[in-house]
C-alpha cells in the first residue's frame, strides 16, 4: 500500500491517516519527556547545587505554555 501501487478508492484517507498518526507521534512525543527519569535526575543534582528548578506542575505548565502552540502551528504547516 505504501508503493502507490494500489488503486483503492480509500487510499487517498490511508495516506492521509498514516500521515496524521506519523506526524503526532512525532510532534507529541516531546511532551512524553516531561518528568521522566532523566529529568528527574537533572533536578536532583541541580537541587544539589542550590539551583532552583520548577515542580512537576511547574514543567507541565511550561511545556504546555511553549508546545501546545508549537503544535497548533505545525497542524496548520503541514496539513492545512
Amino acid at each position: 500500500m505504501l508503493t502507490g501501487q494500489i488503486d483503492h478508492p480509500l487510499f487517498g484517507q490511508f495516506v492521509n491517516d498514516l500521515t496524521a498518526i506519523s506526524a503526532g507521534s512525532v510532534f507529541f512525543g516531546a511532551i512524553t519527556y516531561i518528568g521522566n527519569a532523566p529529568n528527574f535526575m537533572v533536578r536532583s543534582i541541580a537541587e544539589e547545587t542550590k539551583v532552583t528548578m520548577p515542580s512537576f506542575l511547574g514543567y507541565m505548565l511550561w511545556s504546555g505554555a511553549i508546545l501546545i502552540p508549537l503544535f497548533v502551528t505545525m497542524t496548520f504547516v503541514f496539513f492545512e
